[in-house]
């Protein structure tokens, strides 16, 4: 049993060691993470704290094209964003790189403008590459080393904060992250623009803003709150310079100035929505507003999730084991609604676990099982229809079929049915006077009649022993009326041996008859024998009675017992012998009786 137990322990621990080390590899590293994004990847209500001024088509028409603009059409913007003290924003972001000196009077315009608000950040990027990165262990390669950082001019520089708008995508090109900040080439740090506004706003209202959670590259999970076009209302900063917009729809927000037409590419494609291409500057608002309300997730570790999976899928694959369908397809549900169940509640508490490999593995683990099931229904089906076809009449084996073959083991259990014995008589010496062909032909068609007889009237046909034949009824399966089946079984043998004598007797001379015994009680039924050779037969004190009534009966007459007697007495006749014959094993007193025919209606 213990062997047994092992071996079946191989393929759930297969299965559950492949499918966990797919988080490892990375394999459907893109289909994971598209349903990840379906599923975490919602919009959210948003606070209004955060106002888009966009470098629009509006902007574009009616100052023209952006190239052409001068530093000095963002500096009026600034200027009257700020003219009012009173209505001034908290933070004002501008998503633009204004590197290097163009025109010294719009450059000190765009400076002094900034300096004067005392509430401006610019964008600062850096680029990266490969570089061979040199310390004092040595020497690697750094293939996301900063190889160039583009930085405001120093006027500007001196006059504003910064921050880098550096975003990298995933390796499926989707944006999920955010760099927190940089470690510059040159010594000294960076931190990104989306940070540096959030940290101003937090000044201004006296919030304490907690940094988020980051990886070796400096980089956080973004969940971010809406969806391209969420935090849009239309402004434009042509609305600002004509002064369309009332100043105080500013006072203490946090405005973002960017790009905001297709033409000028700084787009994005989102976790959130990866059809709409999202604006530079709505990234930056999603960054922002989630770092003010502190809204971080920790993506769990792939090894942590690996063994987690390991488990669970072991336990599941273990459990799969010799279930119906019924249960199968439920324990699938079950493993598809808690797993997409605990990530979402493993979401809500902070922590980005991979929701695809669970439910795969769960559904790839379930057909197989299913398959596996059916080709195991398909053998046992054969096992059983070859182990009792050649003993039971086929509605018996269609039965078994039904129910299963969990009682083809060895082993066997106590049942109460009736037992039937038949044999020629005089067969001793007719073998010996004929030709062993004509002993065998004889042989063939007595056990063709006892066998069809057996059948016909739904018996088990347990073996012949030479010339003796053994069956029962009440198993394998429970039946109505066993102790008539078997009394008719043998009325039909001696009705059928008249026939069978008459051309025996024609054409070899010979003619045979039957002694048959009866005799109904509890007997041991089952499979009895060694794993490699076993017989289903049954064996106790009721077969040894009906084999000793047969030995005892001579040719042409139905010996039984006074138990089937008196189960019988209203539809078969029956002639008392008394206790005239005495059965090797029984006490004195033990009563038999010879049948005589069906009782006439």
């Amino acid at each position: 049993m213990k062997k047994m137990k092992l071996k079946q322990l191989w393929f759930p621990l297969l299965a559950a060691a492949l499918f966990a080390l797919l988080p490892l590899t990375g394999v459907l590293y893109t289909a994971d993470h598209i349903l990840g994004d379906m599923l975490y990847q919602k919009p959210q209500a948003l606070s209004g704290n955060i106002i888009l001024l966009g470098i629009d088509n509006a902007a574009l028409e009616e100052i023209g094209p952006f190239q052409t603009w001068g530093r000095d059409v963002i500096a009026q913007v600034i200027q009257e964003l700020n003219a009012e003290e009173e209505n001034k924003p908290a933070a004002i972001g501008v998503d633009v790189i204004y590197s290097g000196e163009t025109t010294p009077a719009e450059d000190a315009y765009l400076a002094q403008t900034a300096k004067d608000g005392g509430n401006v950040l610019v964008a600062a990027a850096a680029s990266f590459g490969e570089a061979v990165i040199t310390n004092q262990e040595g020497f690697y390669l750094d293939t996301n080393a900063i190889l160039d950082f583009d930085e405001p001019y120093d006027a500007l520089k001196a006059a504003t904060r910064q921050g880098h708008i550096n975003a990298m995508n995933d390796r499926d090109g989707i944006l999920r992250h955010c760099i927190l900040k940089l470690d510059l080439p040159q010594g000294g740090e960076v931190f990104s623009f989306n940070y540096g506004l959030a940290q101003m706003y937090a000044e201004k209202t006296g919030q304490t803003l907690v940094p988020p959670p980051t990886d070796a590259l400096h980089r956080w999970y973004l969940s971010f709150s809406a969806l391209p076009g969420d935090f849009s209302d239309g402004y434009s900063v042509a609305d600002v310079l004509n002064g369309s917009l009332p100043p105080e729809l500013f006072k203490d927000k946090i405005v973002l100035i960017g790009p905001y037409a297709a033409g000028l590419t700084d787009i994005v494609t989102a976790a959130i929505d990866h059809a709409a291409p999202m604006y530079g500057i709505e990234y930056q608002a999603n960054a922002i507003d989630a770092l003010l309300e502190g809204d971080f997730k920790r993506e769990v570790s792939n090894v942590g999730q690996a063994l987690v999976l390991f488990l669970i899928l072991f336990c599941y694959a273990w459990w799969l084991r010799d279930r119906k369908a019924l249960q199968a397809s439920i324990s699938l549900a079950v493993i598809l609604l808690l797993s997409f169940t605990g990530c979402l509640l493993a979401w809500q508490m902070g922590f980005v676990l991979k929701p695809l490999y669970l439910p795969m593995a769960a559904i790839i683990l379930y057909v197989i099982s299913v398959a596996v099931n059916y080709v195991r229904a398909v053998l046992e089906k054969r096992r059983v229809t070859g182990t009792f076809q050649r003993y039971v009449a086929p509605e018996i084996v269609s039965e078994i079929l039904k129910e299963g073959s969990q009682s083809l083991g060895l082993g066997g259990k106590l049942t109460d049915i009736a037992v039937l014995f038949v044999d020629i008589r005089g067969f001793t010496t007719m073998s010996e006077l004929l030709e062993p062909a004509m002993v065998v032909e004889i042989l063939n068609r007595y056990l063709t009649l006892t066998s069809s007889c057996i059948l016909q009237n739904g018996g088990t046909l347990d073996k012949f022993v030479g010339d003796c034949t053994m069956a029962f009824w009440g198993a394998p399966l429970p039946q109505e009326d066993v102790i008539f089946k078997a009394v008719k079984t043998a009325l039909d043998m001696v009705e059928g041996s008249k026939a069978l004598s008459e051309e025996l007797q024609e054409k070899f001379g010979r003619s045979v008859s039957f002694g048959i015994g009866v005799h109904y009680g509890s007997a041991i039924i089952g499979n009895i024998g060694a794993p490699n050779r076993m017989d289903y037969t049954a064996i106790g004190d009721t077969v040894n009675t009906a084999s000793r009534l047969e030995s005892n009966a001579p040719g042409g007459q139905i010996l039984v017992s006074r138990v089937v007697a008196d189960a019988l007495a209203d539809r078969v006749k029956f002639t008392s012998l008394g206790d005239s014959i005495k059965l090797k094993g029984k006490a004195e007193g033990f009563e038999i009786l010879r049948v005589e025919g069906l009782q006439s209606k």
